[in-house]
Order: structure tokens, then sequence, then C-alpha cells
């Protein structure tokens, strides 16, 4: 297998022997910012019971809400792929963008100029400090992947999103698709 470095844009896919840890176990997560002082990114297949209507009033539309990641989860953020509609993005890579003016994504969304399909909300970040991604990686903790979906990874990704990762890796991971997600319990 050839192991990529982790970059704005690709994915960091939970290694199958991840699973004390209650934030990343069987997780995809997005890298929206890797560099010397650090990393940032999103997990992508965590669903939350919440929809961004309960969190901002001002929001109409029964959007879903995914958990981000451990860092600051009182705090929301968003991933989409609308850079015209929504001033001052940043972005991440191959049509992903990260952010943005939010009381007109609110108007957007309200408007139904913006669809599920375009966005995606979080609770909290998954970060990480200078150099902990990198030990991370050399203790096989993650998979760095490149992210085949592009843009269309905020409607491809899904809570299955991780095994669908494992089944494509195929070998050894192959197994690991069909495992229970505590190994203690079966």
């Amino acid at each position: 297998m050839v192991h990529l470095k982790p970059n704005k844009g690709k994915l960091l896919i939970a290694e199958p022997s991840l699973t004390g840890d209650v934030s990343f176990n069987r997780s995809v997560v997005l890298l929206a910012e890797h560099n010397e002082e650090g990393s940032v990114g999103f997990i992508l297949n965590k669903p939350l019971e919440y929809q961004i209507s309960d969190l901002v009033s001002e929001i109409s539309k029964p959007f879903q809400v995914y958990n981000g990641g451990p860092v600051e989860q009182d705090n929301l953020y968003f991933i989409h792929k609308v850079p015209q509609l929504i001033d001052n993005s940043v972005e991440i890579s191959d049509g992903i963008y990260w952010g943005g003016d939010f009381d007109k994504t609110v108007d957007l969304i309200n408007n139904h100029i913006i669809s599920e399909d375009d966005i995606r909300f979080f609770l909290g970040y998954s970060g990480w400090s200078s150099l902990q991604l990198d030990k991370e990686l050399s203790s096989n903790t993650w998979i760095v992947a490149k992210n085949e979906h592009q843009s269309q990874i905020i409607q491809k990704s899904s809570s299955a999103f991780w095994k669908e990762k494992m089944l494509e890796l195929g070998g050894d991971y192959l197994l690991w698709s069909n495992a229970p997600e505590n190994p203690s319990l079966n």
C-alpha cells in the first residue's frame, strides 16, 4: 500500500485497532488544514441527534448536524461547495470550502438556494498540535487516503463511510468491514 502524506483535502481513516477511542473509533476525517503549526479536520461519518434548526433558531431547514471532533464541541462549523454564494470561504481543496459568512449562509438556506447536498454542519472539530498527527501516523493510528469524491463527499459520506473505506482498502481491512464496533461484545 502506498503511504500518502497528510495534506489539506486528504482523508484520515481510523485504523481498525483504534477501538478504545470514543471520538475517533471508525472515523473518517476530512483534513481542512495541515501545516507545521498543526492540523484541523472534521469527522464526516458521525451524525448527531441534532438538526441545524435545533441549534440555530433562524434556520428553518432540518439539515443533519455531525460530530466534527472533540475540540470546541459547543461551536458550530461548516464545509460546503458553494463559495460563489458564501463570502469569505476558505478553500480546502477539490471544490470543498470551509466556513464563510454565516448570516448569509442562513439566508441562503432559508431561501432554498443552498441544499443539504451543498453544505455539512459540525459541532466541534478534530485538532492536532504541531507534529501530533505525524506521531499518530507513525504509530499506525490513521490511514491517509485521497478524497476520491472531491466536493461530492458532502453527500457521499454517511455513517457507513468507514466500512466503505475498509472495503476499498481491501486485504486485511476486508475482515474489519463487518466486525462489530466493539469486538469485546461479540
